[in-house]
């Protein structure tokens, strides 16, 4: 398979992708720097590495004579491959792919995959099943490459055929502290094929054919990420949650940290894919030199922490640029052992994916006190201005804010303000930020505030609950830092807006779509109890102060507090920054069984959207069904039953002319569920 971008092709849609379909599978050709190989402005790529092609050295030479012969209008498309103009047209492949977290480099989770659709959604059957290993919160995403489904469960990785579910085989590492990632990573250089599983603190290769560690990786097909970071491995604590990024031959390795000191810093690092050794690394936390440096307090690198992309990353293949959105610095809500704006904490970095170089960046937050991270990857998709194609990064954090970028750039598509923020007192020693960035469109996906109308209405003995609790809580405009040793509202909350399933994006007709929590959330700053002579906590240098932690806004029951909807599903029209629908999403079962619909659940997992106008996502944490949405209106189609909640991220693929999509399912969130367990469940249309 084939994806080819066009600049010069007149009966194509201009800047459009097609896909290439033939004898030989698995290339992506898009326009960038022209290669003398493909003709004018066409570069070919690995679709499984995301490598460099040269048709001269391998087999896709006969396929270039036919994108030649289509750039200068000489040849038919009726010929050995088929040429599909994205999502305009149904792909042609038999067999189509998911082969990525996010479903592409970019993260852009769409497929041009149109089988099932409006019409027939509601008719989707399971066809396989495949047990996780047991009651746990699974927030895997599987991928999908060549006919085969990989992903990890509670304690094994697994390759299954993606048709059947069959097992090809499965691995079970040792189980260490962390965990299990959000996802895999797939690379392949047309012989070899590798999975790299990053889990807790390590980076594991292995065999993509057989399941077995690949000893020349590594140490004995481990890398230790808390090596080669800061100081000695043991006085790191990396735990990976997402997939390392891949472009070429190298691997983009990005956190996760402790969000309290002691934390190690969220360099973010380049490895060779084939043996394991460290390229390069990007310091989230500046050292003397660096830009950004005089934005923490001196030696800050010595022994700062956070500013990590726990998210992950998405990857701009044809500019071989890397896109890291961080979160903040060590501690969350005490910055007065950090004082200064921070950067790269709550970033979004464009870095040099060969080099590690930054080439831009942009700070959303400043001095963050609030937890506001970036949860999730940004996405790369395109919109129009001024009546060009212009390709873009979306981005969203924990505020429910929406930044858009030139990509090459990092121009904001729509104006940014530098704004003063409401002094507020912070806890003895630190100091808030007195402005900070604020776009004028698009507008934010939750509230940024809230009042006592602002407080649920489930019953009469939920609002008094809720009331009772927030008049004894500080409650300001927004970026109001936690106070000392009193209990301060924050919304959207640690929980808010977009989570770590990421958006989707519609990359034809310039649309994104958001699931989001609409929740609230509190914390205080307090004093930090003696150390216990002997104990951990007199070993390890910790902040002058402790939080209350992450305490979510519930009633008596454990609803949340405030008003519904609790979570929404939003489409953005990315060219006029303005809304297209926003409905409420996911629902508790028990209260849509008292008539009270349409309240919204907190929910985590994206979806994905196809070119046939739908989007199929489950992601509630209470709700065991997957819903399938009309793109254009937000229109509900159908709804699946699920075996548990899915809260991973569902992958859609095309194995022998069948389309499919398959979650993995788990009850961990799902406390009122009678059901307990996981399970990777595939669905199809009846053959």
């Amino acid at each position: 398979m084939a994806l080819i971008r066009w600049r010069s092709v007149p009966h194509l849609r201009a800047n459009s992708i097609a896909v290439l379909a033939g004898s030989t599978a698995n290339f992506f050709v898009e326009t960038g720097a022209a290669r003398d190989e493909c003709g004018p402005g066409v570069d070919i790529y690995s679709t499984m590495s995301g490598r460099f092609v040269s048709p001269a050295k391998s087999s896709v030479r006969p396929f270039m004579k036919i994108i030649r012969g289509a750039v200068f209008g000489a040849i038919s498309l009726l010929s050995t491959a088929f040429l599909i103009v994205y999502a305009a047209t149904p792909p042609a492949s038999k067999n189509v792919d998911y082969p990525y977290y996010g479903g592409d480099a970019g993260g852009m989770r769409y497929s041009t995959l149109t089988q099932i659709n409006a019409k027939n959604a509601d008719q989707l059957k399971e066809v396989w099943r495949y047990d996780l290993g047991g009651v746990a919160t699974i927030e895997n995403q599987p991928i999908v490459v060549n006919g085969i489904i990989y992903g990890m469960g509670l304690r094994t990785i697994y390759a299954l055929d993606a048709a059947t579910g069959k097992v090809k085989w499965e691995y079970t590492p040792p189980p260490i502290p962390g965990r299990n990632p959000r996802g895999v990573t797939y690379w392949t250089d047309g012989k070899e094929r590798r999975l790299i599983v990053t889990r807790g603190g390590m980076m594991d290769a292995l065999n993509a054919d057989t399941g077995k560690l690949i000893p020349a990786f590594g140490t004995e097909g481990e890398v230790n990420l808390n090596e080669q970071l800061r100081g000695p491995a043991s006085e790191n604590r990396v735990t990976m949650t997402t997939p390392a990024g891949i472009y070429k031959d190298i691997l983009i390795t990005h956190g996760g940290v402790n969000e309290t000191t002691p934390s190690s810093p969220g360099d973010i690092r380049g490895w060779d894919v084939r043996t394991g050794k460290l390229l390069w690394a990007f310091h989230t936390i500046p050292y003397p030199g660096e830009e950004g440096y005089e934005t923490w307090p001196k030696d800050a690198y010595l022994k700062a922490g956070g500013a990590n992309a726990w998210g992950g990353v998405s990857i701009d293949i044809k500019r071989g640029i890397v896109f890291a959105t961080t979160g903040s610095g060590a501690d969350d809500f005490y910055g007065g052992e950090r004082l200064g704006d921070n950067l790269y904490a709550n970033s979004i970095i464009a870095i040099n994916a060969t080099t590690g170089k930054k080439i831009w960046h942009f700070q959303v937050i400043h001095h963050d006190l609030w937890d506001d991270d970036f949860t999730c990857p940004p996405a790369l998709t395109t919109m129009v201005r001024n009546g060009k194609t212009v390709d873009v990064v979306v981005a969203t954090p924990k505020t429910s804010y929406i930044y858009i970028f030139n990509r090459e750039t990092g121009e904001p598509m729509y104006p940014i303000d530098e704004k003063p923020v409401p002094p507020a007192p912070t806890a003895p020693g630190d100091a808030a930020s007195p402005t900070q960035p604020i776009p004028r469109m698009p507008p934010p996906l939750s509230w940024q505030t809230i009042t006592e109308n602002d407080l649920t209405t489930r019953s009469p003995e939920a609002h008094a609950f809720a009331l009772e609790h927030f008049k004894k809580m500080l409650s300001g405009p927004q970026f109001t830092p936690p106070a000392f040793n009193k209990e301060t509202i924050v919304v959207p909350g640690f929980n808010g807006g977009v989570e770590w399933g990421g958006l989707m994006t519609d990359p034809v007709h310039h649309v994104a779509f958001f699931n989001a929590n609409r929740e609230a959330t509190f914390t205080s700053v307090m004093e930090r109890p003696p150390a216990v002579p002997g104990g951990r906590g007199e070993r390890e240098p910790h902040s002058r102060y402790r939080t209350q932690g992450y305490q979510s806004f519930v009633d008596q029951d454990g609803y949340p507090a405030t008003a519904p909807p609790w979570g929404t599903l939003s489409a953005l029209d990315l060219n006029t920054g303005k809304y297209i629908w926003q409905i409420p999403f996911g629902e508790y079962p028990e209260l849509a069984a008292q008539g009270l619909k349409d309240f919204g659940s907190q929910n985590y997992g994206a979806g994905v959207v196809t070119a046939s106008g739908i989007l199929m996502i489950a992601a509630s944490v209470a709700d065991s069904t997957f819903k399938v949405y009309d793109t254009k209106t937000g229109k509900l189609i159908s709804r699946t039953k699920l075996p548990f909640p899915g809260m991973a991220s569902p992958a859609t693929y095309m194995v022998d002319g069948r389309q499919y999509v398959a979650f993995a399912t788990s009850s961990g969130r799902a406390r009122r569920s009678p059901e307990k367990g996981s399970m990777l469940v595939a669905y199809a249309l009846p053959q």
